[in-house]
């Protein structure tokens, strides 16, 4: 079976048993900035696991796509390991459980794979007997061959959360693939037994105190690794020769002219370069861009490494980009998005590839730099540390390092270099948090979400409402109550506050009470159905179940819904004036402003600016109604809807429409019609990293305080030029000529003073064994001053040594100057300088016939002048 194949048996056997075939998540997690990347099938459904969040469906299936790094140098060199794959799961969200899921898993691996059941094992977790019981008595698995784990391979925990023991699929490849070691089986580490599927038991929540209690809703959660399954299926000895990869690098061996079987080290480039071309196309479809930090350095390091291996095969100029395009062709029918931003991918990673072309020579350069201080530091080694912070930071591959250290007599420290990949590497798996379900405060929050109920929101409705106080905590502890002056979170049953989300801040409110008021400056929602209201007890004391008004404040919601409406008309105009592949990439919708990054290649002009600027502002002056519709994700989509940030929605979603010209995915608040917005007026715009830029703006009294700020600069400006408003441009104009005038007016008299000066300076000249030498100081204002002088007198004279010095602001300037008959002669201006600049506490050289230099000691101008004449006549003579 191919992969496309094996990717589509696998949803409709899981459709055949009700669950709903969901599209993969993007690679860029949604509201979880704990991950860099979506690593593992579960990451998306992470809420419905730990019930941070209600599923719409309680069975789903998926082929998701997967990034993972931390393993990144053994890429190519082993069978299995890659930084971008494919986890096709089915996951029960208290729904059903071991009695279903494993039944099936042999089911599919069997009957639909046709995988031979006496080369199947099974693993699980050491005192899990009801496993045990499912896979020997009703699927019938021989329990010799049912291999008890322990808490290390075969129990899934990470902390304070939900968690439980896993069951394990391995295939059986062959005694020639294996270790011949008397002792080798499951779990050995050699390649014999190939896990291919792992099931994992979500059964208990684990306490801080690490206790283990049955959860009431248990859950199901399943990887089958695509490309494992897939070197099975095609009886392959590697990943990598399977058609999911194969067909990359095939293109990529046609392109370069070094098919793959060529020798080791090209088949080890083409491996690489097909991994990292497949996570880097992803990964900016999704919406990353290279960066210096974040997912964004990771993107870069990928990308650059896919580059540098292209050396291996020869390629100096760009060629990912054309290998991207064969990763489009290959998966854009499973993965359409690919397809759909085709433009984007292919010119963000040709730019990257361009770039990184500059970066090696500037590695190249620093380099030189650490060749240079190990040579004068007497070594003949390159520290490992920092030829791996040329490596890590730069890209700049350790086998040149050593190539270009080897030409120049020395070697690199291999073992300090081995030593610092290790710690980045320890680093990377100490960050890991890639499938954590749940942190501390939030299993805390959805434990008292089960005993207090949700948080009903009204806030798009009204700003005002009664309300009952569901939970108190003060100082991280939940208390019953907190007195004036306490820091405190709040639960209620009911708010109109609407909680930070989506770019756009939370409301502020005040929560008043019989006796007590709490000024709330901070609402979020942590978990699903719960609304946080963070403040301090201004007076009074609140309590547990106490009844209590909230209300919202009007300016500030009012001030955030306008630049939030504009959010929307700007990324229309955006795209009305840039081009299509204009997509948001991140907000942040405040009170006083908006910001709004967004992909694109080039600054923006300012005619585009003014452009941008007049569409939304016309649609303002349109007064379009703003319409809010809620429908189903599919409606929504046939509507045109834009979906923002790569969200994962839910079967229902929020559409504001706004008029015929914006239509957008969105659940923040909005003003009523357009022309609530008021004026429009766009501050500036940037560059944020390759390919992103952002546009400030600000809207309504915003944009009033500032054009009231402009109006008080131009006032500022008529009354320093004694002008009325009217007439400030023409007048500010005509002083502007008239600076311009007098500058070339004292442009005229310096030339006419100059040459009265040279004159008189000519008349110092001496005759030194048979040289005109002329050794003086000057008035010149700077060095250009300085050296416009020199060459004027030694036109003047004709034949001749020249040497002027000059004390500005405490610092000395010369320059000398030496006439061509008297270079040939021997006579050299850089010598000059280099023996008289240290008489001015300085140093500096030149040319034979101009050289100029720098001192910090006035004091020694006149004696380095006098020196100039003796040594003239060593050179003469």
């Amino acid at each position: 079976m191919t992969g496309n194949e094996i990717r589509a048996k696998y949803l409709h056997f899981f459709e055949s048993k009700g669950h709903k075939i969901l599209p993969s998540a993007s690679l860029i997690p949604h509201n979880d900035p704990s991950i860099l990347w979506t690593a593992a099938g579960m990451v998306p459904f992470k809420p419905y696991f730990t019930g941070a969040a209600k599923p719409d469906v309680l069975r789903a299936t998926t082929c998701q796509k997967c990034l993972r790094t931390p393993d990144i140098e053994e890429v190519g060199k082993t069978a299995r390991h890659h930084t971008f794959f494919e986890m096709l799961g089915n996951f029960s969200f208290g729904d059903y459980f071991k009695q279903d899921a494993i039944p099936w898993a042999w089911e599919f691996v069997t009957e639909h794979l046709g995988l031979e059941p006496e080369k199947l094992w099974i693993t699980i977790y050491l005192d899990d007997d009801e496993a045990f019981e499912i896979w020997h008595k009703d699927v019938g698995v021989p329990k010799e061959r049912i291999v008890r784990m322990g808490k290390d391979t075969n129990f899934w925990e990470i902390g304070v959360g939900p968690c439980g023991p896993c069951s394990e699929i391995y295939y059986d490849l062959g005694p020639e693939r294996g270790c011949d070691l008397p002792d080798c089986a499951v779990g050995c580490d050699c390649d014999r037994y190939l896990e291919i599927w792992n099931l994992v038991f979500i059964q208990f929540f684990r306490d801080e105190e690490g206790n283990y209690t049955p959860l009431k809703s248990k859950g199901i959660d399943t990887g089958m690794g695509l490309e494992r399954v897939a070197s099975v299926l095609q009886k392959v000895h590697s990943n990598f020769d399977t058609d999911l990869l194969r067909d990359i690098m095939d293109f990529t061996g046609n392109l370069t002219g070094k098919p793959y079987g060529s020798g080791s080290d090209i088949d080890l480039a083409l491996k690489v370069i097909a991994d990292h071309s497949r996570a880097v196309t992803f990964a900016v479809s999704d919406g990353a861009l290279p960066s210096n930090e974040g997912r964004g350095y990771v993107l870069r390091r990928l990308l650059r490494r896919a580059v540098r291996f292209g050396r291996v095969l020869g390629m100096e100029e760009p060629f990912l980009y054309q290998v991207a395009g064969a990763v489009i062709e290959k998966m854009g029918a499973a993965y359409p998005e690919l397809v759909k931003n085709s433009e984007l991918v292919t010119k963000v990673i040709k730019t990257e590839e361009e770039r990184f072309g500059e970066t090696l020579a500037q590695g190249t350069e620093i380099l030189n730099k650490l060749i240079g201080e190990a040579k004068e530091a007497g070594q003949n080694y390159i520290d490992g540390e920092k030829a791996f912070r040329l490596y890590d930071t730069y890209g700049f591959p350790i086998e040149l390092t050593q190539e270009i250290a080897e030409e120049n007599n020395l070697t690199v420290d291999e073992e300090g270099f081995a030593r610092a990949m290790e710690q980045q590497r320890d680093r990377a798996r100490n960050a890991r948090q890639e499938t954590e379900y749940l942190s501390e405060k939030a299993a805390q929050l959805k434990s008292i979400l089960e005993q207090v109920g949700e948080t009903v929101f009204t806030g798009y409705d009204t700003l005002a409402g009664r309300s009952k106080i569901k939970a108190v905590f003060s100082g991280g502890r939940q208390v019953e109550q907190a007195a004036a002056g306490e820091e405190v979170e709040i639960i209620l049953d009911i708010t109109p506050c609407y909680a930070e989300s989506g770019g756009q801040m939370s409301d502020h409110a005040i929560i008043s009470g019989i006796d007590a008021q709490v000024g709330v400056d901070e609402v979020t929602r942590p978990v699903q159905g719960i609304h946080l209201h963070k403040g301090k007890v201004n007076s009074g004391v609140v309590r547990v179940n106490d009844e209590v008004d909230i209300q919202v404040d009007r300016r500030r919601r009012m001030s955030i819904a306008r630049n939030h409406s504009a959010t929307h008309l700007l990324h229309k105009a955006l795209k009305e004036v840039l081009g299509e592949h204009v997509n948001q990439a991140g907000s942040l919708v405040a009170p006083d402003r908006l910001r709004f990054d967004f992909t694109h290649f080039a600054s923006i002009e300012p005619e585009e600016l003014q452009r941008i600027e007049e569409i939304v502002n016309n649609a303002v002056l349109n007064n379009l109604k703003v319409e809010v519709v809620e429908t189903s994700l599919d409606e929504a989509r046939e509507m045109g809807a834009m979906a923002l940030f790569e969200e994962k929605y839910g079967d229902h979603v929020r559409v504001v429409k706004m008029g015929d010209f914006s239509l957008e995915l969105c659940g923040g608040t909005h003003v009523a019609a357009t022309s609530e917005v008021g004026l429009f007026k766009l501050l500036g715009e940037s560059s944020v990293g390759s390919g992103l830029r952002r546009v400030e703006a600000v809207t309504g009294e915003g944009a009033m305080d500032y054009m009231r700020a402009k109006e008080d600069q131009l006032q500022l400006i008529a009354k320093s030029v004694k002008a009325p408003l009217h007439e400030v441009v023409h007048k500010v104009e005509a002083i502007v000529q008239d600076l311009r005038d007098l500058e070339k007016e004292t442009e005229t008299l310096r030339a006419r003073l100059a040459r009265y000066e040279v004159q008189g300076i000519l008349d110092r000249a001496r005759e030194i064994a048979g040289v005109k030498v002329l050794a003086s100081r000057s008035d010149a204002a700077d060095m250009d001053s300085l050296r416009a002088m020199v060459d004027l007198l030694r036109d003047k004279m004709g034949s001749g040594v020249i040497v002027l010095g000059a004390a500005v602001n405490g610092k000395v300037n010369l320059v000398a100057g030496v006439s061509k008959d008297l270079v040939s002669r021997g006579l050299h201006a850089g010598k000059l300088i280099k023996e008289i600049a240290p008489l001015v506490g300085g140093g500096g050289g030149g040319r034979p016939d101009m050289a100029q230099a720098g001192g910090k000691d006035p004091s020694g101008l006149e004696g380095a002048l006098d020196k100039v004449y003796s040594l003239v006549e060593a050179q003469a003579g």
